[in-house]
């Protein structure tokens, strides 16, 4: 029936004037049947008198292909009309794309103004009333010690309650956030008002790491990308971490979107091999985390070439073991700067920090067990239930975020169920899950 409106229309501009009659009986058919498809999406959709226009639809392109018998003249206006579909369609998934992409980079109203009221009062707050206690736990190398960089403070929550609520030793772990000096008041605000119990807490901004620019004599890389995931200051931190940490000899890095569920102190005990990286490979085909280095590598380029093999194996950002002491032996920061300044000069590497984590930590990388970290839970709506409750970091990475109104409603609740809501500030913000 669709196909019959396709062809009719088709008919209707090789209508001559002087056939006023055919193009008044297909423009009737035409609404006909329009209306009896309606939103239907299979055949046992169509009532019985759907039938019965179709078959009046077909009498009438028969008498239309008898006026106009002229099959190639016929076989164009279809490839035009054809073409001009997919020209729309293309438009519209491009727009589609863009506005998704938009939302992925917009904060919510909700989330500014806890923020702001976060913000308020913690500016109220006397000096002395603004540290965290455990001071002398920060730098201890025998405690278990998280990161996380971020500037949204209900993500900065969830790691941090997920990973506790779920730790074996709560009392011997250790998260340090790192914001920004916007943010640092009230993601500082929300863990003085919600002590993550027995576990330690610091929370830095970036802004006040004057060795960036006295040691580096850089600011943060910020590239020019449609996907935000890759290309924010703070991502492009990570490859600081020894500095930020320099009496730490070993630290697990999570990203702020994901959700811990299962206890994490056994990363620890993970063989590193002398590598500096343990992560999550993703370079097994039919997963919905598969990447290819050539997806985001430029192997025309004879200077990747040579030094790159194609065919290696890529791993996740996201949840990361690193060793801090082998990374300050090899200089891997160093490394980092040096494809940093390669990639400005010609155009190497796609999706800002991701690519360049795999060519600064090329065969300095471990392989973890696939059930230490599920990604995809930002893009990909088909994970099995399954899976996901086997993972003991579930990943929200993606432009649809738990914490937007595009995130993927039925991976929601993981990430929800660690969030009170009937916090007074959560209630005056109207957040709702």
């Amino acid at each position: 029936m669709k196909d019959q409106v396709i062809r009719a229309r088709a008919y209707l501009s090789f209508a001559s004037p002087n056939k006023s009659h055919l193009v008044k009986e297909l423009k009737l058919r035409i609404k006909e049947l329009e209306g009896a498809v309606g939103e239907s999406t299979k055949d046992s959709d169509l009532s019985k008198r759907a039938m019965q226009k179709m078959r009046a639809m077909e009498a009438s392109l028969l008498k239309a292909s008898r006026i106009y018998p002229d099959c190639p003249a016929m076989t164009k206006k279809l490839r035009a009309m054809n073409y001009n579909a997919e020209e729309r369609v293309l438009r519209h998934k491009n727009q589609a794309t863009f506005l998704v992409q938009l939302a992925g980079r917009t904060t919510p109203k909700g989330l500014h103004c806890l923020s702001m009221r976060l913000t308020s009062e913690y500016f109220a707050l006397q000096p002395k009333e603004r540290v965290f206690p455990n001071r002398q736990k920060l730098h201890d190398p025998d405690l278990y010690h998280f990161a996380v960089f971020s500037d949204n403070v209900l993500a900065c929550a969830v790691v941090v309650n997920s990973t506790i609520s779920t730790a074996m030793e709560p009392e011997r772990i250790v998260f340090h956030i790192v914001t920004d000096s916007l943010n640092l008041p009230s993601i500082t605000m929300w863990f003085l008002l919600n002590r993550p119990g027995e576990a330690t807490i610091q929370i830095q901004s970036v802004d006040n790491f004057e060795w960036l620019s006295t040691k580096y004599d850089v600011t943060l890389q910020k590239q020019n990308s449609p996907d935000p995931r890759y290309t924010s200051q703070l991502n492009h931190l990570r490859f600081y971490l020894p500095d930020v940490f320099p009496l730490l000899n070993k630290i697990v890095l999570l990203d702020h979107d994901v959700v811990v569920q299962r206890d994490l102190t056994g990363l620890w005990s993970v063989d590193m091999r002398n590598k500096v990286n343990a992560a999550v490979q993703t370079c097994q085909e039919g997963e919905p985390s598969f990447r290819r280095m050539d997806m985001f590598i430029n192997f025309s380029e004879s200077v990747v070439a040579r030094r790159f093999d194609v065919k290696a194996c890529t791993w996740a950002f996201g949840m990361n073991v690193f060793d801090l002491k082998e990374w300050r032996r090899l200089d891997l920061t160093g490394v980092y700067h040096k494809y940093l300044k390669l990639g400005n000069k010609r155009p190497l590497w796609k999706a800002g920090s991701l690519a360049l984590g795999w060519v600064t930590f090329y065969n300095q990388t471990v392989a973890l067990d696939r059930r230490w970290h599920l990604l995809g839970l930002g893009y990909e709506t088909s994970i099995r239930k399954g899976k996901i409750e086997q993972a003991a970091v579930i990943h929200y990475d993606g432009i649809m975020k738990p914490w937007l109104d595009t995130g993927v409603e039925k991976f929601r609740h993981c990430w929800r169920k660690h969030i009170n809501y009937d916090h007074p500030d959560l209630q005056q913000c109207n957040i709702r899950p």
